[in-house]
């Protein structure tokens, strides 16, 4: 059983990062007539992120690709780490780390495809959504039962916050308790 260790690894995260595409969303690149592009968001995980924050996480992304629509989406959010356009996602988390002044066993990242790969070998906790590639999945402290887009990264979010035991204060305004 991995409680154990998910509790210890959670207790020391600040940050959370994750991938977008296959992530936050399920993949999908919907490219428009304008030239423009669209893509699907789970609002469960917006909501998750807010809980992150309510919890005294930062959040974050890292992406292979630049999108004004993931833009606006880590805006609303509240997202404080926003990468896009990454083609060295190591580099990008290093960077990462210098700038917010942390250690990798202080960020948790969450990818699907293989290019996430260098940022899962140096991350403190790993997740993939259930349809990530074999690698992926194989690297990952946790395979989610969330495909990408479907949900999983609130899915982390809510283990992450479990584990701390910071679930049910950050829960309880919903519930009438805050």
């Amino acid at each position: 059983m991995k409680e154990p260790a998910l509790a210890g690894r959670a207790r020391a995260l600040k940050l959370i990062l994750t991938d977008v595409d296959g992530v936050m969303t399920d993949g999908s690149l919907l490219l428009l007539a304008d030239g423009s592009e669209a893509k699907a968001f789970h609002v469960r995980d917006g909501l998750a992120i807010v809980l992150a924050h309510k919890a005294g996480l930062r959040t974050g992304l890292i992406s292979g690709r630049a999108s004004a629509v993931v833009a606006r989406r880590a805006q609303e959010l509240g997202m404080s780490v926003v990468r896009q356009g990454i083609a060295d996602k190591a580099k990008a988390f290093h960077e990462i780390l210098r700038e917010q002044a942390l250690e990798a066993h202080e960020v948790a990242y969450l990818g699907d495809d293989l290019n996430d790969l260098p940022v899962m070998l140096e991350a403190g906790l790993t997740a993939a959504p259930k349809d990530a590639v074999f690698e992926v999945r194989a690297q990952a402290f946790m395979v989610l039962d969330a495909a990408g887009g479907r949900g999983c990264l609130r899915e982390f979010v809510e283990a992450v916050l479990r584990a701390r035991g910071d679930w049910e204060r950050v829960t309880g305004v919903f519930a009438g308790q805050a």
